[in-house]
C-alpha cells in the first residue's frame, strides 16, 4: 500500500507526531513514547450530529453492537483476548464523534490492535445480538434520565440550540430506539465506518515505522474480511457537514421545570459562542471561562460560593462543538436565592464586558493552561486523545498542539473583545429547575 507522509510541526519538544495518509483514504498518527504501553485510539467523525431524528441515537447504538463480535471473532472473544494480556478496551459517542480505543503492553500490540480494527471495521452486526443489545440501550437512557446532573444539562441544551442537532440525546429517546432496525444499523456503520472518515492514532513504546505498519496491515485484513456491504441507503441520513449556527438570543429567552426529586435547584445560564468555527475567539471565551468560574479564586466561586454563600457549587465552561459552542454558566442552589444568583451572574458578565480581566487574572488563567497541557499529555492515551480530537475534528492537530501558544498570545483586550462580541447581560438562555 502505497503511503504519503507528513511531520506535524508541534508546538513543544513534548511532542513530535508523524502523520500518514494511505492510499485508501485512512490518517495514521504515531509517536514513539518511552512508557511501557501503547494506545491505539480509532476516531470518526460520526456521532450523533449526523443522525436523522427518526435514528437519533443510532451512533451510540453502534458502538455497543461494534464488540458483538465479527464473522472471525465470536462474542466475547475479543474481550478473552484482552483480558488475558492485562490489556483494556472501551469506547465513547458524543455529538461530533465516535472513538475506540485499547491500551496494551508493547509486546502485546502487534496481536491485539488488528483485532479493535476488526471490530469497529467488520462487526457482524446480527440481528440476535442487535435485539438482545435493544433492552441495555433503553435501561441506559433509563439512568440517564433518572440522573439529575444529565437532566439538567440536557435541557439546558434544548433551550440553547434551536436548530443544530446538539439539542437531541446522544442515546437518543427510548421510542426511536424501540423502532429502529438493524438494517438500518447496517447501512449507517457502511456509509460512515470508511478508512477515508477515520484517523488511526498509535502511541506508545514501539517504534513509529512498526506503529504505523501494523495499523496499515490491520486496516488491509479488516476491510478483506468486511467484504461487499449493503449498499447505503442515503435518504435515511441527513450529514450536517456545512451546518450554519445559530444567532445570538436577541432577548433573555427562559423556561422553568419542575423537578420534585431534587433537594436544590439548578440553574444554567448559556450563550450561543463559536465552538470549533472560530478557535481565536474560543481561546480568549475559555480565558473569560476560566476567570468567571474555575477554581476556588475565580470571580463566580469567590462572590457566590466562598464569601455570600448563596450556592453550594457553580462553575462556568466554554463548550466546544464543532458546529457551535455553548457558553455556560450552571450553578446549585436553595431556590429562594434563584433570582438573587441570576443577578449577580448577569453583573459579572457585564463587568467583564465594561472592564477588563486583570493583567493578574489573564496571568494565572495562562500559567493554569500552560501546565494542565503538559500535565494532561504525559501518557500514551493523554497524547492518542489530543491528536485525534484535534484531526478528527479540525483536520489539523497542530490546533490542539499550539494551544497554550495561542493562549499566551492573547491580551486582555483580545480577552474583552471576544466577551463583548459574543456575552451579553441582557440576553441569554436560562433553564432554572426547581425541587417544588
Amino acid at each position: 500500500m502505497a503511503l504519503l507522509s507528513a511531520t506535524a510541526d508541534p508546538s513543544t519538544l513534548l511532542v513530535s507526531p508523524t502523520i500518514r495518509r494511505l492510499s485508501n483514504g485512512l490518517t495514521i498518527i504515531a509517536e514513539q513514547m518511552p512508557l511501557e504501553v501503547v494506545n491505539l485510539s480509532l476516531w470518526l467523525r460520526v456521532g450523533s450530529v449526523v443522525e436523522s431524528n427518526a435514528i437519533n441515537g443510532m451512533a451510540h447504538f453502534l458502538e455497543h453492537m461494534i464488540f458483538k463480535g465479527t464473522a472471525n471473532l465470536p462474542c466475547g472473544e475479543f474481550e478473552r483476548r484482552i483480558e488475558e494480556r492485562g490489556a483494556v478496551t472501551n469506547a465513547a459517542t458524543s455529538q461530533d464523534y465516535t472513538k475506540y480505543y485499547i491500551t496494551t503492553a508493547p509486546k502485546d500490540f502487534r496481536a491485539l490492535a488488528p483485532l479493535q480494527i476488526q471490530m469497529v471495521i467488520a462487526p457482524r452486526l446480527s440481528e440476535t445480538d442487535f435485539e438482545r443489545e435493544r433492552p441495555v440501550i433503553l435501561e441506559e437512557i433509563r439512568r440517564a434520565d433518572d440522573n439529575p446532573r444529565r437532566r439538567t444539562y440536557a435541557r439546558s441544551m434544548e433551550l440553547t440550540f434551536e436548530r443544530l442537532p446538539y439539542r437531541r440525546p446522544v442515546l437518543g429517546p427510548a421510542e426511536v430506539i424501540e423502532a429502529l432496525a438493524v438494517d438500518q444499523m447496517r447501512d449507517f456503520h457502511s456509509t460512515w465506518y470508511q478508512p477515508q472518515s477515520m484517523t488511526a492514532v498509535a502511541v506508545g513504546n514501539l517504534p513509529v515505522e512498526d506503529l504505523i505498519a501494523t495499523v496499515a496491515e490491520g486496516f488491509d485484513l479488516a476491510t478483506a474480511q468486511r467484504g461487499r456491504q449493503r449498499p447505503p441507503s442515503m435518504d435515511q441520513f441527513k450529514p450536517l457537514l456545512d451546518y450554519d449556527g445559530e444567532p445570538p438570543f436577541a432577548t433573555v429567552q427562559r423556561v422553568v421545570h419542575r423537578d420534585p426529586t431534587l433537594t436544590q435547584a439548578r440553574l444554567t445560564l448559556t450563550w450561543r459562542v463559536p465552538g470549533l468555527v472560530d478557535l481565536d475567539d474560543t481561546y480568549a471565551l475559555d480565558i473569560v471561562a476560566s476567570v468567571l468560574g474555575r477554581g476556588r479564586t475565580s470571580r463566580l466561586v469567590r462572590d457566590l460560593r466562598e464569601d455570600r454563600k448563596l450556592v453550594s457549587s457553580i462553575g462556568c465552561s466554554n463548550m466546544t462543538l464543532a458546529y457551535q459552542g455553548a457558553f455556560m454558566v450552571s450553578a446549585k442552589l436553595d431556590p429562594e436565592h434563584l433570582d438573587t444568583v441570576e443577578q449577580a451572574i448577569t453583573d459579572h458578565i457585564q463587568a467583564i464586558l465594561d472592564t477588563p480581566v486583570s493583567p493578574a487574572e489573564l496571568q494565572r488563567v495562562q500559567t493554569q493552561v500552560a501546565n494542565r497541557f503538559i500535565f494532561a499529555n504525559e501518557t500514551p492515551s493523554d497524547r492518542a486523545g489530543l491528536y485525534g480530537f484535534y484531526h478528527t475534528l479540525t483536520g489539523n492537530i497542530a490546533d490542539g498542539l499550539h494551544y497554550p501558544n495561542h493562549i499566551q498570545r492573547l491580551t486582555v483586550a483580545d480577552v474583552q473583545r471576544a466577551a463583548q462580541h459574543y456575552l451579553s447581560a441582557q440576553a441569554y438562555g436560562i433553564s432554572i429547575i426547581r425541587p417544588n
